[in-house]
């Protein structure tokens, strides 16, 4: 089977509303589902560079309610921001670029869909966290993103992937690629099997708190990895929160947990030595300040009581995610070797024994810092 064409991102390109020709465009590739490409226009002797993306309509199974959700936030974090007097607005929201026919998207003769979104300049995404400034600038912006969104006008947003975070599903979805074994791995990945099944109680947590009213449903990322919030060249403030496709209606504390699992380990999500993975307090603590800082106001206090929670669950969730693809034949994520899956899966594992070790105390900081 051969390799997939490149596509033709000048005949994408001249679907959309920008001036000047393509002069040259290249792939970024630190995602696991989307297709990016940045393009360079040069208009009036000026460049411009723009993103464009492909959908992957494979897993997000509805691409134009992706772009309606995508709209709709977008719309309103810019007109909040620009009631409040907020600078910069191109820099502060994604702007998504229409067609020449004034739609959110163009899809291809061969059925995939493309965006394009307005280049931030001068500010930039890094894989892993350095400092605890980085950890607070983030969260901060991540809290003041789902604070924005506290009053869009309805209707309810459409769910773009179903049961998302409902880690109760993902666990049975885990058991059942352990009994099918497609790939005939199971036995490559009996210890993190193990791991799982051992922990199992833990994936009803929240949803009973959901149900039983404690804590309500909200609109939120879904996907807050530390990658996800750029940051400014210049002050090193996060600016703005990018890959809107899972913003739907969730629980806060999803945001917040993925937080911990992307911001508080100093190490790559795949990384392969184990010994370096581990939660760091000082970097929770930065993300637990910046966070409170904007969402402080709005969440309750069963929110602000399983923060730490969150961090422990969400990792395992994404663990557990990870492990099912492998078991599965990498269907999902995108991996650059053999058993990539399984390695990210086990540095989300011994990230989960970390954050087990120090959650007493994680709890207590929440506490003071709520």
């Amino acid at each position: 089977m051969g390799l997939t064409p490149p596509p033709d991102i000048s005949a994408i390109g001249r679907q959309f509303r920008i001036a000047g020709e393509l002069h040259s465009a290249k792939p970024i590739t630190h995602g696991h589902i989307n297709d990016t490409y940045v393009g360079t226009y040069h208009h009036l002797g000026s460049p411009r560079r723009y993103i464009h993306q492909r959908i992957n309509h494979h897993v997000f199974k509805d691409p134009a309610a992706v772009m309606d959700n995508i709209q709709r936030v977008t719309t309103h974090i810019r007109q909040k921001l620009t009631t409040a007097g907020t600078r910069d607005l191109d820099r502060r929201v994604l702007t998504l670029v229409p067609t020449h026919a004034g739609a959110t998207h163009h899809c291809t003769s061969d059925g995939n869909y493309w965006r394009t979104y307005s280049f931030i300049e001068n500010a930039h995404i890094h894989d892993v966290v350095e400092t605890p400034a980085q950890a607070h600038a983030s969260a901060r912006e991540y809290g003041l993103f789902q604070q924005l969104l506290t009053d869009l006008p309805g209707p309810r947003l459409a769910e773009t992937i179903l049961d998302f975070h409902h880690t109760p599903k993902r666990f049975a979805a885990l058991q059942r690629a352990i009994t099918q074994d497609a790939f005939n791995r199971a036995h490559t990945c009996r210890t993190e099997i193990d791991f799982t099944l051992r922990r199992q109680p833990i994936t009803t947590v929240l949803l009973d708190l959901h149900r039983q009213g404690a804590i309500p449903e909200r609109i939120t990322h879904n996907d807050t990895k530390f990658n996800n919030v750029m940051l400014d060249d210049a002050t090193g403030e996060g600016i703005c929160v990018l890959d809107l496709d899972t913003v739907m209606p969730g629980l806060a504390l999803y945001d917040f947990g993925d937080m911990v699992r992307t911001t508080t380990s100093p190490t790559a999500e795949d990384e392969l030595d184990l010994s370096k993975v581990r939660l760091e307090m000082s970097m929770y603590e930065a993300l637990a300040r910046g966070y409170l800082s904007t969402a402080g106001g709005f969440l309750n206090p069963a929110e602000k009581q399983h923060l730490a929670f969150s961090g422990k669950l969400i990792t395992f969730e994404i663990g557990i995610r990870f492990l099912t693809d492998y078991l599965e034949g990498d269907h999902y994520f995108k991996i650059h070797r053999p058993a990539h899956n399984l390695d990210r899966c086990r540095t989300q594992f011994r990230l989960v024994e970390s954050i087990e070790q120090q959650e007493d105390a994680m709890t207590r900081l929440g506490a003071l810092l709520a």
